[in-house]
């Protein structure tokens, strides 16, 4: 008979004795990344000015010691609440909100000088992106702050998952009133002075919903129905959950008429769901239902068909539904490989350049390498948020983590693909770059939870008087352990 298991000593948890303060923190790097960040921020501004023969001046410099000064807030709140945290996670992101005012602020520029030509009103942009900038930061502070440990979340997973879908539905079932159509898509909710993009929230609380549910349900994803062709299909009772985020992504599509969101939405749970049980089959079972969908959407439903048609041949409807990415596709051509240069361009020309057609522009005016580059950079955060998912301890950090990180990652292939007519055009903004407040408050709060993980990830877990607990037997242990179906 099995002996039962003795007692071991482990090192003490977050409630436990107090972690080993000389380790290092790499908050230095942090802050030195951080003011490498707003040299090039100011170092851009200075371009602009003079490519635009704007008069330089030494406001360019205090604006750059400005945005040095609102991120070393954001430092020193990492450095009091999560001092273990990746140390450049957020220079990247403080570098690519830095080249997104830049654009916004050039595009201003060269809309502000149409204007006076036309006799039209015209607003700033980057005034209202400063604002947001800032909201979001104390957004990003108040998250950090009261989520001191990211296992908590899965208490309120389901009732997130909840709120997360209202939110996603919102859009569709609300009249045009409050829910208007701008650009062809229902995406938007309109209260008062203030609009704001419902779906760029609902991604993070079904994030959490999602990584909660499939811990807890992980081993209906396990189990193995009939083998074909050498291959484990999941069992016909077990598609339940994945029949309804395919039914949700599709309603997102048709009614929304959003394909940004649905892929994105269905593509994160996919992964998530990949990363849990290691089983191909189901991103695989995912793919060809949505893929399936889309067929029969565009079969039934003519704004779909209009579409994906105007992505096979923008230049058949220059004048209406293709003139956008026609466009986008002068630009770049024009950019070349080295770009016109900062404020050298005309990437005014793209209608939407400052939001949707951001990375048009910086496409045109920095060139293939410039793109490169800033592409390198989302790279850098989400290969950072997925080292920090691996080395987290417990199963729920792992699959959050990892879906965030893929959730930066999916909406920049999103964007990128969309300009770029590899995919059929979509209603997402590029993250941190863009112009508009939903978008940065909601990635504000993804990196805040990044930044939570990681610091759990990577802080070390040593006490001067361990914690003597009984071992856990190694089939109720945090270990994920993969089971495979019989041959």
């Amino acid at each position: 008979m099995a002996q039962p298991a003795a007692p071991m000593a482990v090192a003490a948890g977050p409630g436990g004795a107090p972690p080993d303060r000389s380790a290092p923190t790499r908050r230095g790097t942090e802050l030195t990344m951080l003011a490498f960040a707003a040299g090039l921020v100011t170092g851009a501004l200075m371009l602009v000015e003079a490519n635009q023969e704007q008069q330089l001046t030494w406001r360019l410099v205090w604006y750059g010691l400005a945005y040095l000064a609102l991120f070393g807030i954001a430092h020193a709140a990492v450095r009091a609440w999560a001092p273990y945290a990746d140390p450049l996670i957020l220079p990247c992101v403080a570098l690519l909100n830095g080249i997104g005012l830049v654009m916004i602020y050039r595009l201003d520029l060269a809309y502000s000088e149409r204007a006076l030509q036309t006799n039209n009103d015209f607003s700033a942009q980057v005034p209202k992106q400063i604002l947001w900038t800032t909201i979001a930061l104390i957004l990003f502070l108040v998250v950090l702050r009261l989520v001191k440990d990211h296992r908590t979340l899965t208490r309120y997973g389901y009732t997130f998952g909840l709120v997360g879908l209202v939110l996603l539905a919102m859009p569709a079932m609300l009249p045009g009133v409050i829910a208007p159509t701008i650009n062809g898509a229902k995406i938007w909710l309109r209260l008062g002075i203030f609009s704001i993009q419902p779906g760029e929230f609902a991604k993070i609380l079904l994030l959490i919903f999602f990584a909660a549910f499939l811990v807890s349900k992980r081993d209906l994803f396990m189990a193995a129905g009939r083998r074909v062709a050498g291959v484990d299909l999941p069992r016909a009772r077990d598609l339940g959950p994945i029949l309804v985020a395919w039914a949700v992504s599709v309603g997102v599509l048709v009614f929304e008429k959003d394909l940004g969101t649905s892929l994105l939405f269905f593509g994160i749970l996919l992964v998530m769901l990949y990363v849990a049980t290691e089983r191909l089959i189901w991103v695989v079972v995912g793919l060809g239902l949505f893929v399936g969908g889309c067929i029969i959407a565009y079969n039934v439903f003519d704004h779909v068909a209009q579409r994906v048609q105007t992505w096979l041949d923008p230049f058949a409807d220059y004048d209406r539904g293709g003139f956008q990415i026609a466009q986008s596709l002068f630009g770049f051509a024009t950019g070349g490989v080295g770009g016109t240069g900062l404020g050298a361009g005309r990437p005014d020309m793209v209608p939407l350049a400052n939001s949707d057609f951001i990375t048009a522009a910086i496409g045109e005016e920095l060139g293939l390498i410039g793109l490169a580059a800033l592409l390198l950079v989302y790279t850098l955060l989400a290969m950072r948020g997925l080292r920090s998912a691996l080395a987290v301890r417990d199963t729920f950090g792992k699959l959050l983590g990892g879906g965030l990180a893929f959730a930066l990652i999916m909406q920049v292939f999103v964007v990128v693909g969309g300009v770029t007519k590899l995919i059929p055009l979509t209603g997402i903004t590029a993250p941190f770059l863009s112009a508009g407040g939903s978008s940065l408050l909601a990635n504000y709060v993804l990196v805040a939870l990044l930044l939570r993980i990681s610091d759990a990830a990577r802080r070390p877990h040593g006490g001067s008087k361990p914690r003597i607990v009984p071992q856990t037997p190694i089939a109720e242990a945090h270990t994920v352990m993969v089971e495979r179906p019989e041959s």
